[in-house]
C-alpha cells in the first residue's frame, strides 16, 4: 500500500492528474484535479489510497492526511464507493459536511451525486460523532502558488473543463444545466475557481 507520493505534476485533466517520480508517471484520481493546475512542473506531496479491482488498480489522491482520513471514513459507509466519496470530498466545505452529519441533515447529504435518502441516513448512522477534527481542508503540499501561477493556467476552455470535471464527479447534465448560466459569467477565470463555485451552487439548488 502507498502512503504518499512526492513528485512533479506533469498533467491535469477533468478526470485525473499525473505525478512523475523516478521517471514514472502515476495517474491519480483527485476530487478537484484543477486544484493542481498552479503546480504544473512543480513538486507536490499527495497522500494516496489504492483501490484494487479486477479491471483496474486506482490511486486516489489527497492534499493532506486529514483529507485522506475523512475519505476513508466516508467510503466505510455501506452504499458509498470511491467515486461517490470523491464527489463528496470535492466540496471544500468539509466543516459543512460534518455539521450536516452531526445535525442529521439528510436533505443536505442527498445533494451529493450517488447519495440517496437511504445512503444519507446510513451516513448519519455510521459517522455521527466519529469525524472529530477531520473536516480540515488544505492546499497541495509543496510549493506555494502565486497569483501569477494561478492566472497563467487560465484560458478560454476553463468553463468547459470545469463542466467536464463536474460530470466526472457524477453530476448529471440536468443538474449542471441549472447552474450553467451562473458559471458562464466566470468565463476567463481559472478552472479551479469555476469548479469550486459550481460545487457550491449545486449544494444550494
Amino acid at each position: 500500500m502507498y502512503e504518499y507520493i512526492k513528485g512533479i505534476v506533469t498533467f491535469v485533466s477533468p478526470y485525473y492528474m499525473v505525478v512523475e517520480t523516478n521517471k514514472i508517471g502515476y495517474q491519480i484520481a483527485v476530487a478537484n484535479p484543477f486544484k493542481y493546475s498552479a503546480y504544473l512542473n512543480k513538486e507536490v506531496t499527495v497522500y494516496l489510497h489504492q483501490v484494487i479491482r479486477e479491471d483496474a488498480h486506482v490511486l486516489y489522491g489527497f492534499s493532506n492526511l486529514e483529507e485522506k482520513q475523512l475519505f476513508l471514513k466516508i467510503i466505510s459507509v455501506s452504499g458509498i464507493g470511491p467515486k461517490s466519496g470523491m464527489a463528496i470530498m470535492a466540496l471544500d466545505d468539509h466543516a459543512g459536511l460534518v455539521t450536516a452529519i452531526e445535525s442529521e441533515d439528510a436533505k443536505y447529504l442527498t445533494k451529493f451525486p450517488g447519495v440517496g435518502k437511504k445512503t444519507a441516513q446510513q451516513m448519519i448512522l455510521d459517522l455521527k460523532g466519529k469525524l472529530g477534527e477531520l473536516e480540515i481542508a488544505g492546499e497541495p503540499k509543496g510549493v506555494v502558488a502565486t497569483q501569477d501561477d494561478l492566472f497563467s493556467t487560465v484560458d478560454d476552455s476553463s468553463l468547459n473543463e470545469a463542466i467536464e470535471a463536474l460530470k466526472a464527479l457524477g453530476y448529471s447534465e440536468r443538474e449542471i444545466k441549472r447552474i450553467k448560466k451562473e458559471l458562464e459569467v466566470m468565463t476567463g477565470r481559472a478552472t479551479d475557481e469555476i469548479l469550486r463555485q459550481g460545487l457550491k451552487l449545486l449544494m444550494k439548488k
